[in-house]
């Protein structure tokens, strides 16, 4: 197993990701979609660089658990089943579906566990019960609940806000924030339980309080807790979620357990668009349909928004588009020329990844680059560096390449799929992918996803396709260490 260097907002330093726990298992949460609309490619760039991060450390041969969950309530989502005359369930199963239906498309490996809030809205009321018994949390007359910052001492330390620009509202408390104060006794004090307004409609829970829902902050902790333990070892997300989001869920989580929350967080920075802020007004906000519409191709775009550093504002443009798909078509011309005619087998499964951990002759500055900071830059630098200067038929840098291609998402393009093996589908996995394909096609998004989900818990994913569907068996890592 080897190391890899990433920097960490909250020391702002570059360190040494290592697992905590005994079993040597790094447990991985990231924060993941508000399913009320098509996610853009800002959002994609920051889920595409953790996709990236996951198969590095899975490639080193660290052992992982990656959880990214999904927000399935809240203002957009209850507004928009309104919006469209009908329930929330239904709302959000239809946005999750083209959701994972992005993902697909771009090459992003399938989360170990996607939690929804709203299956979780016990472990909420516990986590919410807890700080009010300690004191961090109290109760307004109206039923809404509020974590008292003042009783955290440590708040700021990952933002670096402070407390006193908190108080004057410096740092940016919505209108929508400022009108639902329902009493509480600071500005800087932020919903974890808001009590039911008649525009919620049928959107509430019971809860010790009265009729509810979960602010957006409690969500993702008790989410990560319950799949992660109360301490993990990296928490991810855009920037833009380091305040209030990820400030918000230290200090609850840390006032709920006395202990630390995340040891290493993990941020990807903006998106701009022709060197502007993505916003509808600008007319600048792009999603994967709108540049698929504009004829761009899924692999030109993951390359397009994985090819600069992430800790550096990507300035994303459609010229910046053609040359990604430039930039692969030589990289694949170049393949296609070193190795044309070689037998060599495949060094690693099409469903990556793999437990093989290779001794890297030709592309260790790729790696390294990879390893220091997820430096993709560098590491495509590298690998035409080391391509140019090639000899015909080397079959150890075949195996090389292959890894690093795969490490970045992009060996689909590059190389021909690997012949799929031979691998008995049992009968009850095959009815569940029939159920799920035909409620696909009754656009029943809700029971498509719900069973989707099964065959996701059951070791299997479905691959979609003009025609139908494919199962593939996916590889556990930890199971397949275990078993060796």
């Amino acid at each position: 197993m080897e190391t890899i260097k990433l920097y960490n907002t909250q020391s702002r330093a570059i360190e040494v990701v290592v697992p905590q726990h005994i079993d040597n298992v790094l447990r991985i949460y990231c924060c993941g979609p508000t399913v009320y609309h098509y996610a853009h490619i800002g959002n994609f760039r920051t889920f595409l660089i953790q996709d990236i991060l996951r198969r590095l450390l899975l490639a080193m041969g660290h052992r992982l658990r990656f959880v990214r969950n999904l927000t399935d309530v809240d203002d957009k989502t209850i507004h928009g089943a309104q919006r469209e005359n009908t329930s929330l369930e239904n709302f959000t199963a239809q946005w999750t579906h083209i959701f994972h239906t992005d993902c697909q498309e771009l090459n992003i490996l399938d989360p170990d566990v996607e939690p929804r809030a709203t299956e979780h809205i016990g472990e909420q009321i516990a986590m919410i019960e807890t700080l009010i018994r300690k004191k961090h949390a109290y109760v307004v007359s109206e039923g809404s609940v509020y974590f008292r910052i003042s009783s955290y001492t440590a708040y700021g330390k990952l933002s670096g806000i402070d407390r006193q620009s908190l108080q004057n509202n410096e740092h940016g408390a919505t209108q929508a924030d400022l009108a639902d104060e329902y009493g509480r006794d600071s500005i800087r004090d932020f919903a974890l339980w808001k009590a039911y307004k008649p525009e919620d409609g049928a959107v509430f829970w019971e809860s010790p309080w009265g009729k509810g829902r979960p602010g957006w902050h409690i969500e993702c902790s008790a989410m990560a807790m319950k799949y992660l333990g109360e301490t993990i070892d990296i928490h991810g997300g855009g920037i833009d979620l380091c305040f209030p989001h990820h400030e918000n869920e230290i200090a609850q989580s840390v006032c709920v357990t006395g202990k630390p929350f995340v040891r290493h967080w993990f941020h990807s920075e903006h998106l701009q668009v022709d060197g502007q802020k993505m916003s509808k007004s600008l007319g600048n906000l792009f999603t994967l349909k709108d540049l698929k519409n504009k004829g761009y191709g899924v692999h030109a775009i993951r390359y397009a928004l994985i090819s600069g550093h992430y800790r550096q504002i990507l300035n994303f443009t459609l010229s910046g588009l053609d040359a990604a798909q430039s930039a692969l078509n030589k990289l694949k011309t170049k393949i296609m020329h070193l190795f044309q005619g070689c037998d060599f087998s495949p060094a690693i499964a099409t469903n990556f990844p793999s437990q093989a951990v290779i001794t890297y002759e030709y592309l260790r500055g790729a790696i390294e680059a990879l390893k220091c900071d997820l430096n993709v830059p560098q590491c495509l630098g590298e690998i035409f560096a080391v391509l140019n200067n090639a000899t015909v038929g080397n079959e150890q840098l075949w195996k090389e390449l292959q890894t690093v291609c795969s490490i970045l998402g992009i060996e689909t393009y590059l190389f021909d799929r690997e012949e799929p093996r031979i691998v008995e589908i049992p009968r009850d996995i095959e009815i569940l992918a029939a159920r799920r394909w035909q409620a696909k096609q009754d656009k029943n998004f809700k029971e498509s996803d719900h069973l989707r989900r099964l065959l996701m818990e059951q070791g299997w994913s479905i691959i979609d396709h003009q025609e139908g569907y494919r199962l593939e068996k996916k590889r556990d890592p930890i199971i397949d260490a275990a078993k060796n």
